[in-house]
């Protein structure tokens, strides 16, 4: 797999609920076995991320993560994509019934080495999405 298709199934088959495959058989493949997914608090392990994803696409069954724009320098890759979703249940703290969706920007910086994406940082729009849920 090249770094660009790795990263195309990371948005395209595992942040995005399709009904072709799971995140864990994603990440499974694309990730490294050393990943981490670094936030603006905390780290994530290949195991924490692929659990989280597994929690969100049974609370949000229509999510899509759609890049909207992708920079490459070397083995870096920054994406800016637009996140979706309609919740339906605990959705951080707030609770949600399916009638509220939200849309939101994140952007990412993946280094990716061999078609294995071997670190993330991100930002996700969260603030705006509770706004949106509570509106």
């Amino acid at each position: 797999m090249t770094n660009r298709e790795a990263l195309s199934a990371f948005y395209e088959k595992a942040l995005t609920v399709n009904s072709e495959t799971t995140p864990q058989d994603v990440l499974a493949n694309i990730l490294a076995d050393n990943f981490v997914s670094k936030g603006s608090v905390e780290s994530k392990t290949k195991e924490q991320l692929t659990g989280q994803l597994g929690f969100f696409w049974k609370l949000i069954p229509n999510l899509k993560w759609v890049p909207q724009e992708i920079m490459n320098d070397g083995n870096k890759y920054i994406v800016r994509s637009l996140a979706t979703g309609t919740p339906n249940g605990d959705f951080m703290g707030l609770p949600t019934d399916g009638t509220k969706s939200f849309s939101i920007m994140t952007i990412d910086i993946h280094t990716i080495q061999d078609g294995k994406v071997v670190e993330v940082h991100h930002l996700e729009d969260w603030g705006t999405a509770m706004k949106q849920l509570k509106s």
